[in-house]
């Protein structure tokens, strides 16, 4: 347990200046879109900053609401906190997959704008790594020791039952 959160907490660090930084070239890139062309923002844009905001608030989730205040000696707490990892690791995938097909499909990709739309898409993976790498490790936890915090099945008790021997009745 103490190997799972000395790795966990250092994953939720980076997941979180990976989600900032793509918040903000996200940000850029629909700010230039909505003020410089007649069109508005690309969907695969406002994704990835939505995604970015899910992952932070999933961060405050997994990290401070879930353990304290959501069942948390069940096994429902633990099923819910992977959820919400791989919801995210979801999220992600489909974002940068999305901005990369929607960026190879232009004609011309010129100026800071594109690099900074580039550079989104190069973030958003290295998040959606970072989140399948933290959701494995949860997975692994919660299916070999049967959840993440101390929740233990409890045994039955034992059941004493009389021996009577035929030969005596």
């Amino acid at each position: 347990m103490a190997l799972f959160k000395t790795v966990i907490l250092p994953l939720r660090a980076i997941q979180g200046v990976f989600a900032l930084i793509v918040l903000a070239l996200s940000s850029y890139v629909a700010h230039w879109y909505n003020t410089t062309t007649v069109i508005s923002s690309p969907s695969s844009i406002n994704f990835l900053f939505f995604a970015s905001l899910y992952s932070l608030l999933s961060i405050l989730a997994l990290e401070f609401l879930i353990p304290r205040f959501v069942a948390p000696k069940t096994a429902a707490s633990n099923y819910i906190a992977l959820g919400v990892e791989l919801s995210n690791v979801l999220f992600w995938f489909a974002g940068f997959v999305g901005l990369a097909v929607f960026l190879s499909k232009l004609l011309f990709c010129r100026g800071s704008v594109c690099q900074s739309a580039q550079a989104d898409v190069a973030f958003a993976a290295a998040a959606w790594l970072v989140w399948t790498g933290s959701g494995v490790i949860m997975a692994r936890e919660v299916v070999k020791k049967g959840g993440l915090m101390s929740w233990k099945r409890k045994e039955p008790a034992a059941v004493e039952v009389p021996v009577t021997n035929k030969e005596e009745a």
